[in-house]
C-alpha cells in the first residue's frame, strides 16, 4: 500500500512539473509573439511618421522643380503605395520602392541650388534623415523579436508547444533588392 502511495505521489510529481513546464513554454513563446508584435508596431509608428512627411517634401520641391514632374509623381505614387501595403513582406518591397523613389528625388534637387538653401526644405530633409534613422533601428528591433521567437518555436523541446499550438515563424523584415544593400560609392574626383 505504502509503494502504491509512493508511486502516486512520484507520478502526481512528475505530472506536475509536465505541466508547469508546458505552461511555461506556451507563456514564453505567446511573450514572444507579442514582442515581434510590438516590434512591428513601432516600424509601423516610423513608417506613418516617414509617410506623413513625404507630401510636405514633394509640395516643397514642387515649387522648385516644377518640370520633374514624373519624379515627383513617382513618389507620390510609391507612397501611396506604401502606406496601403500589408504584411511584411508588401510592407517591405513598398518601402524599397518608397526610398528608391526619394533617392531619385533627392538627386533631382542637387540639380536646385536654391532648393538646396530653402530652410523649410531642409528642415524636411533633416526630419526625414531622422526618420529613416528610427526606421532603420525599428527593424533591426523587429528582426532581432523575428529571430528569437522563430528559434523558439524552432527548437526541442519548445517546438512540442509550438506546433501543438500552431505558432508559425515569422518573418523578416528584409532588403530584397541587391542595390538597396550595397554602399553608396563616394568620390570627390
Amino acid at each position: 500500500m505504502a509503494t502504491l502511495l509512493l508511486a502516486a505521489v512520484v507520478f502526481g510529481g512528475v505530472l506536475l512539473v509536465i505541466v508547469i513546464w508546458f505552461v511555461s513554454m506556451y507563456n514564453d513563446l505567446v511573450a514572444l509573439r507579442n514582442m515581434v508584435k510590438n516590434a512591428w508596431a513601432q516600424i509601423d509608428v516610423q513608417l506613418k511618421r516617414r509617410h506623413d512627411l513625404i507630401p510636405n517634401l514633394v509640395e516643397t520641391v514642387k515649387g522648385y522643380a516644377t518640370h520633374e514632374k514624373e519624379t515627383l509623381e513617382n513618389v507620390t505614387r510609391a507612397r501611396a503605395a506604401a502606406v496601403s501595403a500589408e504584411g511584411v513582406g508588401a510592407q517591405s518591397q513598398a518601402e524599397q520602392t518608397l526610398s528608391g523613389a526619394l533617392g531619385r528625388l533627392m538627386l533631382v534637387v542637387e540639380a536646385y541650388p536654391d532648393l538646396k538653401a530653402n530652410q523649410n526644405f531642409l528642415a524636411l530633409q533633416e526630419e526625414l534623415t531622422s526618420t529613416e534613422n528610427k526606421v532603420g533601428f525599428a527593424r533591426q528591433a523587429y528582426n532581432d523579436s523575428v529571430m528569437r521567437f522563430n528559434t523558439k518555436i524552432q527548437t526541442v523541446p519548445a517546438n512540442i508547444v509550438a506546433g501543438a499550438f500552431n505558432f508559425t515563424a515569422e518573418e523578416f523584415f528584409e532588403v530584397q533588392e541587391e542595390a538597396v544593400r550595397e554602399a553608396p560609392k563616394v568620390s570627390f574626383s
